[in-house]
Parts: structure tokens; C-alpha cells; sequence
């Protein structure tokens, strides 16, 4: 089975950074769509980045110029690093694959819209960004 696990997160102050990591393991294909969300204190759910295999990259707006998405192939691990932190980027940051590697692209995989019930998601790391 896919499993995947996200590490990196920690408690920073503003302007801080963190690198998450996401190592991947049992996933069978050679190209991949996969991402980060973030599960709010309020308990939302927001796409933060997404990245497939044709190195395609997109960011939600709250993070473009602050975020980068990668993935080493070699480690089968996908990160984000993450600078200049803000207090609302406080959240549980989750990492998630889409096994039909985003047949609605992946402006669509960061919204969840359509809803893909085949997708497969880590159990997320906290990210806590305050003075």
C-alpha cells in the first residue's frame, strides 16, 4: 500500500522558515501529482502547492513568493520549504498524492473539486508560527 509520511514541522517565529519532507513509499507509477494542504485551527482545509511529474508547480495565493514545492526522485521524497512564516500559516500541513495524477488538473487538486476519493494523504505535520 502508498503510505506517506510527513516530517519537518516545528514551532518558528514570524519571518522563521521550515522544510517539510514527505517520504513516499509503495507508490507504483512513474509520474505523480502531489501536494501539500493545510488543515486550519478552525479545521479548514486549504491546497497549499502541488507538483507533478511533468515539474508543473502551482501555489495558492496566500504562499506564492514564499513557498517552493520539489520532490527528489532518488529519496521519493516531495518537500516544501517554507520562508518567511506568517502566523496564519499556522496549521496541520498535510501531504497528499493523487493516484489518477490529476486528470483535472491542478488547479482542481488544490481545490478538491471534483472530490477524488482515491486520493491518499499522510497523517500531517504541525506547523506553529508565533512570537
Amino acid at each position: 500500500a502508498v503510505q506517506l509520511v510527513e516530517s519537518g514541522g516545528g514551532s518558528v517565529q514570524p519571518g522563521g522558515s521550515l522544510r517539510l519532507s514527505c517520504k513516499v513509499s509503495g507508490y507504483p507509477y512513474n509520474t505523480y501529482c502531489m501536494g501539500w494542504f493545510r488543515r486550519t485551527p478552525g479545521n479548514e482545509t486549504e491546497g497549499v502547492a502541488v507538483l507533478d511529474s511533468d515539474h508543473q508547480s502551482r501555489y495558492a495565493d496566500s504562499v506564492k513568493g514564499r513557498f517552493i514545492i520539489s520532490h527528489d526522485n532518488a529519496k521519493n521524497t516531495l518537500f516544501l520549504q517554507m520562508d518567511n512564516l506568517k502566523p496564519e500559516d499556522t496549521a496541520m500541513y498535510l501531504c497528499a498524492a493523487d493516484p489518477g495524477h490529476c486528470p483535472y488538473g491542478l488547479a482542481s487538486f488544490l481545490r478538491l473539486k471534483p472530490s477524488r476519493p482515491s486520493m491518499i494523504w499522510g497523517q500531517g505535520t504541525q506547523v506553529t508560527v508565533s512570537s
